[in-house]
């Protein structure tokens, strides 16, 4: 029964959200005004597979991190995605766990910001959701999964980005991620995937180990980033990193000074998108 219902819901909610709205194209011909479930699978990071599976009754008990995606894809209230959790047969994560939801007042500022690169993170710096421009920028996050998705964990660990750091940058950077997971960490001692990651990061990164042993405390600070975009080179951006305390969420904004290269790169990314500048 519960399944049953689970995928009605899904349904249902899946109907109601315009793709425009969702920041996907609108195009074409549609059965309905709605996500498809190829879009919902996109914007929540699962198997088009699997989200048929649990809308028809044959997959009945998703995972929290399932759940917390579907929820934000499908732009849930607070009641909502609690009734979501609830058809899962999950508790709903409790303030001893880092929050994942987004706001309905976070997602109409990322609604309006449609021609700036934007991302979303929780206090752990895992990424919850990104624009179109933010993944013309920095490159289409939508296929990175589990700890991929953290940004401590694919800087420590070696995966390839687009900015580039001077040493001194660097360090300074290393030092600030290490500094608010060491925060972060102290806040939600309980958070089990938290613990994970940090466990999972001494294992694998000496330099992470080093920074984590001396015991640095503090916040990262925002600062200008130097981004090579595989298609336009390089440009120096401003960074800025809002915090909405209430929900403990990270918001990443990256903007230029108008009437500079950097703008007019930073424009081009914006209007060519992903399509054909994010292989």
């Amino acid at each position: 029964m519960a399944a049953t219902e689970l995928g009605r819901a899904l349904r249902r909610w899946r109907d109601r959200v315009a793709p425009d709205s969702a920041g996907l194209p609108a195009g074409g011909h549609r059965r309905a005004a709605g996500l498809r479930r190829e879009e919902l699978a996109l914007l929540a990071g699962i198997s088009v597979d699997y989200i048929t599976r649990l809308e028809q009754g044959r997959s009945g008990n998703p995972s929290a991190q399932i759940v917390e995606a579907l929820a934000r894809a499908l732009r849930l209230s607070g009641d909502e995605r609690t009734y979501l959790f609830r058809l899962a047969e999950l508790v709903p994560p409790g303030p001893e766990f880092v929050p994942a939801y987004i706001t309905p007042s976070v997602q109409r500022l990322l609604d309006r910001l449609v021609d700036t690169p934007v991302a979303v993170s929780d206090a752990a710096m895992t990424l919850l959701v990104a624009n179109p421009v933010y993944a013309a920028l920095m490159g289409d996050p939508s296929r990175l999964r589990g700890f991929e998705r953290n940004g401590v964990w694919r800087n420590f660990l070696g995966v390839p980005t687009r900015v580039r750091h001077t040493p001194d940058e660097r360090r300074a950077f290393e030092t600030g991620m290490v500094a608010e997971l060491r925060s972060t960490a102290a806040r939600y001692p309980a958070d089990r995937q938290l613990r994970s990651l940090i466990e999972e990061l001494r294992t694998r990164s000496e330099r992470f180990t080093e920074l984590w042993d001396a015991g640095v405390v503090g916040k990262l600070e925002a600062s200008r980033k130097t981004i090579e975009h595989p298609q336009v080179g390089l440009l120096t951006l401003d960074c800025d990193l809002l915090r909405v305390e209430g929900n403990d969420l990270h918001i990443l904004v990256y903007s230029a000074r108008p009437g500079t290269e950097a703008a007019e790169k930073l424009e081009l990314i914006s209007v060519v998108g992903t399509q054909s500048l994010v292989g």
